[in-house]
């Protein structure tokens, strides 16, 4: 069912999504959006935030890298398999995401960024199994 979804239309997708989400986390970083609504409302201090939203947008930065090296957007000194383990380690990465986003103290985390990590667990899946070599 998974592989009826379109590749490129699955790695725009996650393009767009981690891009926005690049955006929201330096949002957080700056204090425009309060920290108080990630992490599951658990973070205590802006040392704490400033630690988390650092990793978070690394993390994201490499994402999209990864991405756009099994799209042939760029060229990684990666093997095609090693790039395609990274990818599933970001589908399980999303889908523990969700399963925290439901249990989360924030209202807003529940109801909106659950349903959009386990869409990008979908689409990291979908990236994932393309057979495709570089």
């Amino acid at each position: 069912m998974i592989n009826k979804l379109s590749f490129r239309l699955s790695v725009y997708g996650v393009l767009f999504f981690l891009s926005l989400v690049i955006i929201f986390h330096i949002l957080i970083l700056t204090q425009v959006i309060p920290f108080q609504i990630v992490w599951g409302g658990r973070l205590e201090t802006l040392s704490q935030m400033r630690i988390f939203e650092t990793i978070s947008i690394f993390i994201n930065v490499l994402m999209l890298v990864v991405v756009a090296d099994k799209a042939d957007y760029l060229k990684l000194p990666f093997s095609t398999k090693t790039i395609t383990i990274i990818l599933w380690v970001f589908v399980v990465l999303f889908a523990v995401n969700t399963i925290g986003n439901l249990f989360s103290k924030n209202r807003l985390e529940q109801l909106l960024f659950s349903p959009l990590t386990l869409l990008a667990a979908i689409l990291f899946a979908r990236i994932a199994i393309e057979n495709h070599t570089k």
